[in-house]
Parts: C-alpha cells; structure tokens; sequence
C-alpha cells in the first residue's frame, strides 16, 4: 500500500505545463505588477494600507469559468449590494477558459481578479500570473484557517499568490426516491465500492422507461479525476507518487474501479451517452430524476436538489472509507491589475463571514474556512455536514504534478485512454496505459 500525504499539507508542486499559454514571452513577475494607478501593489508581498483594502467606488473585473457561474454570480451581487466598489463579472465556457486567460495574459490585458481550477493555478503562479499577495494574507486574523490546499497550490518560491475562490467537492448523490422504490435504505448511500454497484443495478432492475442505474463522463479525463482518484485514495492507495512523475494507476483498487463501470455498462444500467460524455451535460440526466446513484460535484447540491430529493455520502473504496477530491477554483490578484488594493478588498470580503457563511453555506457549499464549516446552515442540511465531515478525512487529497494537464485531463491524455479502455475496450492494457502517464508525467 503505498502512502505519502500528510493530512493538511498537500505539496503544490509545479502545475500544469501550458506554454502555449504563454505566448509572446511572458516574463515571470512575482509580486511586483510594475506599480499602480492607486499606489497599491508595493510588490513586497502585497502589503495594503489595512486588511480589508480600499473600497472607494472602483469598478473591478472578474472572470471565472462557468461550473462555478452559479456561485460566482451569487458572490458578485452580495458584494455589490455592499460595497462602494462594483464586479464586472465574466463567465467563459470551461473548455475555453485556459485559451482566454492564456491570450490576455501574453498581451497585458488580465482581468482585476480571475479565478482558475485549482490544478491549473501552480503553473500560472509560476509564470507570473498572480501578484504577490503574501502579507495581505498575512494581515487576515484568520489566515490560518483558511483552507491550506488551495492556498499552498498557489505558493511559489515561498510567495503567496491565490486565495480559494470556491471549494468543490466529488461525492456521491443518490435519488431517494428511485432507491424507495428501488427497496434501498434512502437515508444510505454506498459504503464500499461494490455496494455502488449493487445500488446502481437494483435502481436499474425498477426498468422504468428512462431511468438508469448510474452515469460517468466517459469521454472527459477532468471528470474520471474528480470521482475516481478519491475511490482509490479512500482505499488506501496512491494514484501517482510524490513528485506528481509516476503514476499508480494500476493497482489492484484502481482496477477494481474501473471493473465497476465495466459491469455496469456491459449490464446497460449507465445512463445513454456515457461513451461519448465529454462532461458538458454529465450531470443533466440526475437533474432530470432519471439517475439512481452516481458520483457528483458538492457545489451542485443546490442545484438539484430543485429537481430531487438529493442523498449524498462520501466516495467509498473497494473495502470502505470516504475520500474527495477537494477541488473547485483559486483566485487572485492579475499581474495587469492597477487598481490592487480595491481587487484585494473584494479578497478580504471573500473570505469574510459574511460571504462564506451568508452566501456560500447559505448556498450549500462548502465554506472556505474551517472555523465557519459549522455553521446555522449546514446545521441545518445533514447532507452539508456530510459534505463538511468527507473534506475533513485524512484521505481526502488536492492532487498536483507539473504534467497534470497533459497527463489527465486533455482530450487526448493517456488517462482517458487507459480508464476507456479498460471500461469500453478488451481491458487488458492498464499496465501498459499506466506507463504512458508516467511517461508524460515524468517529462
């Protein structure tokens, strides 16, 4: 059994190669954004003039990708209703974000503020993306508990540069109804990986028209990382070494993941289209009520629980245990902004009470702070303190590699290769797939 993570230090190594990103040479810049119209940014790690920035009436902008619209949006208006300083915000197609981001920072048009997937922020840290915000940090009372995954993802070089923008979590959903009527405990979801599988196919065998078992992205390597790395890891095992340049995904609980899926779509209980999924509408058909159980993104509980009377429970392993991967978005000061010490008032408010606990766990997300986890709203909802209590377990993990990109989540990665092939191929080459991703991984 291989084991290296310490619960509460997760090491950011280097992210995501993306040179293409940065086109026209882009300098690494550090904390130094070249000075501001304001007087802001000191470049000695960001010191502002208090904790809370300037909020004078300034208009800011912002740009996130859109799965997290729904919370960006909620964010952006609490913070105009309050504040003398107004977000422009700017939602961009997830498949699209990276080009964006990638064009305007070659050319020195970044927004104020902007929001990454946390496996994507190492690299634009060390490519001189973010400024420098280590003291402004610092200045926060409760610096320290604010969650340490995405604040060491965005650490280069001893520098501070990204604060969690929101924290998204893979767990897994069920549909109370169909498992009632499936005869299935509706206040319990899977606790091994092999109940999954008989919850999946007892909700198939109910052969309501239009109804299925479960649903996978199955065509989408960002999506078998999101809700297949945490079965593994709540199985005891590792999916890559410790420098993120040597894969595990080979091992006998990985295997076993994968031959869940492999039965559950040779026994026609996955929702149609799963081959093809590509994770634009992976989640659609359990919005609909057509799914009985499948893995999920936390910050749509909201979302679906509109539609259905939403379970939720931890990713199980092959023998028990939970995981997940704590995911969703970092954000930070651009390198182009001139106006530091406002974009850094809508940072402190980030984090403040009342936007975690007043807009995000009135929401149903989870906060970015441990000590406002438990909170008058996720008191309030079991399935939150479900979702609070899986993101504390020592198995749960912010994986990073300088590769992870190329290795995992594009559209041609030897990743999505080897868990397609193991599920929609003969299913006889994981240890030569596994290879492949060390071999880019290790690059």
């Amino acid at each position: 059994m291989r084991s290296f993570v310490r619960p509460g230090a997760r090491r950011a190594v280097v992210g995501i190669a993306a040179a293409a990103l940065l086109a026209g040479g882009l300098a690494a810049c550090g904390g130094d954004d070249g000075g501001t119209a304001d007087g802001g940014d000191t470049g000695d790690g960001g010191a502002a003039a208090s904790p809370e920035g300037v909020d004078d009436g300034t208009t800011l902008t912002l740009w996130t990708r859109a799965p997290l619209e729904a919370q960006a949006n909620l964010l952006v208006e609490a913070y105009n209703a309050s504040h003398e300083n107004q977000v422009e915000l700017t939602i961009t197609p997830n498949d699209d974000y990276v080009a964006r981001v990638g064009a305007a920072a070659g050319s020195g048009d970044l927004p104020d503020l902007f929001a990454a997937d946390i496996v994507y922020v190492p690299n634009w840290t060390e490519q001189g993306l973010f400024a420098d915000i280590t003291d402004r940090i610092a200045s926060l009372e409760f610096a320290d508990d604010i969650n340490q995954g995405h604040v060491e993802a965005g650490t280069y070089d001893g520098s501070q540069y990204v604060l969690p923008f929101v924290l998204d979590l893979s767990v897994m959903f069920y549909n109370k109804d169909l498992y009632r009527e499936a005869g299935l405990d509706p206040e319990q979801g899977p606790t091994t990986i092999e109940e999954f599988k008989e919850h999946a196919l007892a909700v198939q065998a109910l052969d309501k028209p239009g109804v299925y078992g479960s649903f996978f992205g199955g065509n989408c390597g960002g999506c078998g990382v999101f809700t297949w790395f945490p079965m593994i890891w709540a199985s005891g095992e590792e999916v890559m070494n410790e420098d993120g340049t040597e894969a595990y995904l080979d091992s006998e609980p990985a295997r076993e993941v994968y031959s869940t899926w492999r039965e559950l779509d040779e026994a026609g209980a996955l929702y149609p289209g799963a081959s093809e999924e590509t994770g634009a509408t992976w989640v659609a058909g359990f919005q609909e009520g057509n799914i009985g159980v499948m893995p999920y993104p936390a910050t749509l509980l909201a979302t679906a629980s509109e539609t259905v009377d939403v379970g939720v429970s931890g990713l199980p392993g092959v023998d028990g245990g939970v995981s997940t991967f704590i995911g969703g978005d970092g954000i930070g000061i651009s390198k182009d902004s001139e106006v530091t010490d406002q974009a850094w008032n809508f940072l402190a408010w980030l984090m403040s009470e009342d936007a975690q606990v007043e807009v995000l766990a009135k929401n149903g997300d989870v906060t970015a702070r441990t000590d406002l986890a438990d909170n008058e709203y996720s008191q309030a909802d079991p399935r939150v303190v479900t979702i609070n209590e899986v993101a504390a377990d020592p198995n749960s993990r912010t994986p990073f590699a300088r590769n992870f990109q190329q290795a995992y989540n594009a559209t041609d990665s030897p990743w999505l290769t080897l868990f397609r092939n193991a599920i929609f191929g003969d299913g006889d080459s994981v240890e030569e797939d596994n290879a492949a991703i060390t071999e880019v991984l290790s690059q």
